[in-house]
């Protein structure tokens, strides 16, 4: 047994000349909360989706409860218990958010078994999990904006993942609004799923986060607790300019 739930070895990623990502080292433990802070451009959801598999990694390795997972597609790195929210929530709009619980469900943890599985009902309490049940039956497309962040949280935890990584989970709420997302997040980890935030919001991140990674330029430039990390002065440049 590993001491790590997540290696990311020699990890880079480029977009034609541009290099996005610079040999990353990163071990993350089972269980681990884990923020991944740097400016815009950095690198930080190139490097989330180089894991969750939506991009290939050009050179170095990802191995996830020690399989290599850098030649899988994303879904199987998603069946093998990697899930993911979006900066932008990107529920079926068409369909109500029970809906938008049951599709992934079905493909994902269930793998087509709606016959011999109570679909509705598990879907039913991931809802209450994340405080959506009185919002089952309503078409996404009429959800508000801290909702449309539940809903996300929610389809991600139908996958029944072990980390799950959320890109921006509270982009655009209001203070009570974050505190709400934190908490779910909280409930989560204390579940025994790893977590990787992505963040802007620094006050959540130092508050939620046992760990701090800190991308710039596509290079990883310190790793250690939020008090260590924002006190770095390669960090401070990063972020504050020389």
């Amino acid at each position: 047994m590993t001491a790590w739930q997540l290696r990311i070895a020699g990890v880079s990623k480029s977009f034609g000349g541009f290099k996005a990502l610079s040999g990353i080292d990163v071990e993350i433990a089972p269980g681990e909360r884990v923020g991944l802070i740097g400016p815009n451009g950095s690198g930080k959801t190139t490097l989330m989706s180089c894991i969750a598999g939506s991009l290939r990694i050009n050179g170095g390795s990802i191995a996830f409860e020690g399989k290599e997972i850098s030649g899988l597609p994303a879904y199987q790195r998603t069946r093998l218990g990697i899930a993911r929210t979006y900066q932008l929530p990107q529920p079926f709009r068409s369909m109500t958010v029970l809906e938008n619980l049951i599709v992934p469900l079905e493909y994902v943890a269930h793998r087509g078994s709606l016959h011999t599985t109570d679909t509705r009902a598990e879907a039913m309490q991931i809802l209450e999990r994340i405080g959506l049940t009185d919002k089952a039956g309503t078409v996404s497309t009429h959800l508000t904006q801290i909702d449309l962040r539940k809903l996300e949280l929610a389809r991600a935890m139908a996958a029944r993942p072990r980390m799950l990584i959320a890109d921006e989970a509270m982009a655009g709420l209001s203070s009570v609004e974050v505190e709400d997302v934190l908490g779910i997040l909280w409930k989560l980890n204390e579940s025994g799923i790893t977590v990787v935030m992505i963040e802007h919001i620094m006050k959540a991140v130092m508050r939620f986060s046992q760990r701090v990674l800190c991308l710039d330029a596509g290079k990883l430039i310190c790793a250690g607790t939020p008090e260590a990390v924002v006190a770095d002065p390669d960090v401070q440049r990063a972020y504050l300019g020389a």
